[in-house]
């Protein structure tokens, strides 16, 4: 069997015109005898041109998925383009499965993607390029996060749950101890939902990005100067102005939303007396669908314009 010698440049062009990867389109060519047009046919017979079409519209919508097993536990988010599609059987199966090969992916997109899918010889970016396909809609594995303790649980929450362990926000907490592992677990509960509730940028003041605490600082030192007091007192009120926004931003420093009166940090110290030893908060991860992906907006008129060919 002879087979056909393609260039690079044919595969680049290839690439242009349908988005699909690089050795895909080689694959293509090489079955079609270099022509283009017939490329592109054994591309779309296969759902690949179908599904890389697809891939370029914006996937804001989607589950949150949670798993947790034993001291591990393990966060992903899965886009897809409507609500509705989060609602089919069949995505909500691929959350369920990439949430489970998530507790081995180290908290790597990109080694998760190319973990194989049970029971499919397919990789899980190969899963979904095969449910592109048949759905209809792009879907994208955004992001994964894991966390473990050596001795301790992983609580978690999942807000507006379609199912078990996926919905619209989720959160996993480690909480580090020793002691009784019922009552830790109650507690990790409550935890993953406050945060769930004021979404904390870190556990403490020691683990905050220093970089968003100088932008703070330098924000409210902007904001002391114009009140034209003298610069000692400029420099009392920005130490104020970050201690408070450490109470706002920091776990253990905010106020616990579940009894409105008590800090998180006491919260957890008082458990201790129920859990029998020491409990430390090692961290958290929550993840609420579509934060930060810039949505299009639709221009109902321009759309009409162009199917009309004005």
């Amino acid at each position: 069997m002879v087979i056909f010698m393609v260039t690079a440049q044919q595969v680049k062009e290839l690439r242009d015109q349908t988005g699909v990867g690089m050795m895909d389109c080689k694959k293509a060519l090489q079955e079609t005898d270099g022509d283009l047009t017939a490329a592109i046919d054994w591309l779309r017979t296969r759902g690949l041109a179908k599904a890389a079409k697809k891939a370029g519209r914006v996937a804001a919508e989607g589950l949150v998925g949670v798993k947790v097993d034993g001291t591990r536990g393990a966060i992903v988010e899965v886009n897809s383009e409507t609500d509705f599609v989060a609602r089919n059987e069949q995505f909500q199966g691929i959350v369920g499965a990439v949430s489970t090969l998530a507790l081995d992916a180290d908290g790597d997109a990109g080694k998760l993607s190319e973990m194989p899918y049970p029971g499919t010889g397919r990789s899980v970016s190969s899963e979904l390029s095969e449910a592109i396909a048949k759905i209809g809609e792009n879907m994208t594995l955004r992001r994964t996060a894991t966390l473990s303790v050596t001795d301790g649980v992983i609580g978690s929450y999942v807000h507006n749950s379609v199912q078990p362990g996926m919905g619209r926000l989720g959160v996993i907490v480690a909480l580090e101890s020793t002691g009784d592992k019922e009552a830790l677990a109650a507690l990790g509960k409550q935890l993953a939902m406050h945060i769930a509730n004021t979404k904390p940028l870190s556990v403490s003041p020691d683990d905050i990005d220093q970089d968003v605490v100088a932008r703070e600082r330098a924000i409210f030192a902007e904001q002391a100067r114009e009140s034209g007091k003298p610069a000692e007192i400029i420099d009392k009120m920005v130490e104020g102005r970050v201690r408070k926004f450490y109470e706002e931003v920091t776990l253990l420093a905010q106020v616990f939303v579940i009894d409105g009166e008590n800090k998180v940090g006491d919260v957890v110290k008082a458990a201790e007396k129920d859990v029998g030893a020491p409990i430390t908060v090692k961290g958290f991860t929550c993840y609420a669908l579509g934060e930060g992906i810039e949505k299009e907006e639709a221009d109902f008129a321009a759309e009409v314009a162009a199917t009309a060919g004005v």
